[in-house]
């Protein structure tokens, strides 16, 4: 049985936090970084307010099976700017309306739309502590689809591609 627990991501970034939060908030700079290492982000938009919608799309690398735009989306619930945004998460087409997981070649009990909130903490030296948290999922079901997914190594190489667009 797989304990079902939330998941948490944590980086700390050699930034100032307002960098942090703008490569997260500015269209251009999230092109830089958004994706697992080998996939582009050829299109994001972002309308920072609440109840504003992004849409990000990404590619995978040319003569893979992930040669192809996917688009994920979500609406901001919570923005402190510089400090904390809490989005819903889905997969979506390229105007941001929600699409099934399995469209995307995900297991049939990986979550519909996720609510993910993310923290950015100063540290007492001057860099930022990102964090990603993901709330515990309603099934064991879930939490599988959710491992099985990847999600956890995709957003970490995301991260990597950040540390490198700060550096």
């Amino acid at each position: 049985m797989t304990e079902l627990k939330a998941i948490e991501i944590t980086r700390v970034f050699h930034a100032p936090r307002e960098l942090v939060w703008k490569a997260w908030t500015d269209p251009e700079m999230i092109k830089q970084w958004w994706g697992p290492e080998g996939f582009s982000a050829p299109s994001i938009t972002v309308d920072l307010r609440v109840g504003g919608k992004y849409v990000f799309a990404m590619q995978g690398p040319a003569g893979s099976e992930w040669d192809k735009v996917m688009y994920s989306a979500g609406v901001y619930k919570e923005i402190v700017p510089n400090e904390k945004l809490v989005v819903t998460d889905y997969f979506s087409d390229e105007e941001g309306n929600k699409l099934s997981p399995i469209t995307f070649g995900q297991d049939q009990n990986f979550p519909d739309e996720m609510t993910v909130t993310v923290l950015f903490n100063e540290t007492v030296d001057g860099k930022t502590e990102l964090v990603l948290k993901y709330p515990k999922p309603e099934t064991e079901e879930q939490m599988n689809a959710m491992i099985a997914s990847q999600m956890e190594a995709g957003w970490n190489s995301s991260l990597d591609k950040l540390e490198e667009s700060l550096g």
